[in-house]
């Protein structure tokens, strides 16, 4: 047998070269998967640069055809119409209320439910749990009939409060809590047990606080889908002065004649508040999650 051997330098030469080809490679100033992101990004953006385009575009100018693309100028009679509507201010409060205190409502309730879920163990937890879930299959138009039935009797037609009950509380918001303190470790809440603290006092001081990132997802969400829900609102007010805006809007689409310049001006004015809410959130998670203190 033969032994075969080999220079000093040629190992630590044949370990750099892999470096080397590694150094030499180019790589790219920005993640791969914005290739494919980016381009999804701009098909999403294109409804909403349409939306404030035409916002500022004459109605004779929607309505041509083939449709202008850019506007010829900056029309404002879209917005001078649908901010000189004496109801247009009502709409909008009427729109921030029930939405705030559906997402207030949805903390609260969500929170205790979910946290009796994930930490308290009852007869007939489990079956609860599996129910209020197969609920969030049924559609709406199913329900829709019983709750207006309920809002009925209770007195609510054609009142803010029938837009409010029936959202005080969604097993979306529960079950996505719950899986949120169930990813918790129970050692602070057991160290604050042995502190003296009650449930209710664990929850507020210590489980609450670590869990920014899913009540700011619920908030969102649920601002998200009241603030948008056009359906239910039709159903159950009947008064111009307790329309939200989305209902609003529609007043201005007539069945001879609709102002489209006002339409879509109204509908830039009701995107705002989302986009901010989603703004003000999205720096909310990044907070929670780097002032959390759990390492993942």
């Amino acid at each position: 047998m033969t032994a075969t051997t080999t220079r000093p330098g040629t190992a630590s030469a044949s370990a750099s070269e892999p470096a080397a080809v590694e150094r030499r490679r180019p790589r790219l100033p920005f993640s791969p998967w914005h290739l494919l992101l980016a381009p999804l990004a701009l098909v999403f953006a294109v409804p909403l640069v349409w939306l404030l385009l035409s916002s500022v575009m004459s109605n004779a100018e929607i309505n041509r055809f083939p449709p202008a693309l850019w506007p010829s100028g900056i029309d404002l009679g879209g917005y001078r119409y649908v901010l000189g509507n004496a109801m247009f201010p009502r709409w909008f409060v009427n729109s921030l209320i029930v939405s705030a205190v559906t997402v207030a409502a949805n903390l609260v309730f969500g929170s205790l439910a979910g946290y009796a879920f994930a930490r308290m163990r009852f007869a007939g937890s489990r079956v609860l749990m599996g129910l209020m879930l197969a609920t969030m299959a049924v559609p709406f138009q199913l329900t829709m009939i019983p709750t207006f039935l309920v809002m009925k009797k209770l007195g609510l037609i054609d009142t803010l409060g029938a837009l409010i009950v029936p959202s005080l509380v969604t097993p979306f918001a529960v079950f996505l809590l719950r899986q949120f303190f169930l990813s918790l470790p129970r050692e602070l809440e057991e160290a604050a047990w042995i502190d003296g603290c009650s449930r209710l006092r664990v929850l507020w001081r210590i489980v609450l606080p670590l869990s920014r990132p899913a009540l700011s997802t619920v908030a969102v969400l649920t601002f998200l889908t009241t603030w948008n829900d056009l359906t239910w609102p039709l159903i159950a007010i009947n008064h111009d002065t307790q329309y939200t805006l989305q209902l609003g809007l529609t007043t201005f689409q007539g069945q001879h004649h609709t102002q489209w310049a006002a339409v879509m001006a109204g509908n830039v004015i009701t995107v705002l508040p989302v986009l901010l809410a989603f703004l003000g959130a999205q720096k909310t998670f990044i907070q929670s999650i780097t002032s959390s203190g759990l390492k993942g």
